[in-house]
């Protein structure tokens, strides 16, 4: 089970200033790349399910993933996740032709894609996807990530932070933003639903 405390910045000026006073907990900027996957018939969405790949700076890194039963509530969202480091030359490969995806048998996440989900006559489809610039800070203990996601019709900001205490740590973030007269709101839905609505949320 993933938990993470997801607060939505509402535009650029919001994260510059938040990316300035974080700036001396710097640890790593990551570009990611997702792109994401749906069984011919909806079989995975239909299921509360999400399959995909996350490239990272172009080609150096590639992390398959599989996130299901999702919920956000009050900024805080929990999902159940599945992850595997993937190779990316192989990922690219099933991005340009996903139907190669069910012929990996190396993989725990497409074997449980066939059997759970029961995804295999008509195969997988990509979906497309979006790009993200992750800056991560380590700050009071914790790992922040903040998210400059890029889609298509739009740009999203967010702040992030997995967490084992989220309700608590979910007040530190408060108190950071609140006193650096940075304004915020709770994140409603994941960016894959935010994707596939194709339309930024509301403040």
């Amino acid at each position: 089970m993933e938990v993470e405390v997801k607060l939505r910045l509402p535009d650029s000026e919001a994260h510059q200033k938040l990316s300035d006073i974080l700036s001396p907990c710097h640890a790593n900027t990551f570009f990611q790349e997702n792109v994401f996957f749906d069984g011919a018939n909806a079989k995975l969405s239909s299921n509360l399910a999400v399959h995909r790949f996350r490239f990272y700076d172009d080609n150096s890194r590639c992390v398959l993933s599989l996130k299901a039963k999702p919920v956000i509530y009050n900024g805080i969202s929990r999902a159940e996740e599945h992850e595997e480091p993937f190779d990316p030359t192989i990922g690219r490969a099933c991005v340009a032709e996903p139907w190669r995806l069910l012929a990996v048998d190396s993989s725990e996440i497409l074997k449980q894609v066939r059997e759970e989900f029961g995804v295999g006559e008509g195969g997988l489809v990509c979906l497309g996807g979006f790009r993200n610039v992750r800056t991560v800070y380590n700050w009071e203990g914790l790992k922040l990530e903040l998210d400059e996601t890029k889609y298509d019709f739009g740009t999203n900001y967010e702040l992030e932070c997995e967490s084992l205490s989220p309700e608590r740590d979910k007040k530190l973030l408060e108190k950071l933003l609140k006193t650096n007269g940075i304004e915020f709101s709770y994140s409603k839905v994941s960016k894959f639903a935010i994707f596939r609505s194709r339309k930024l949320p509301d403040s």
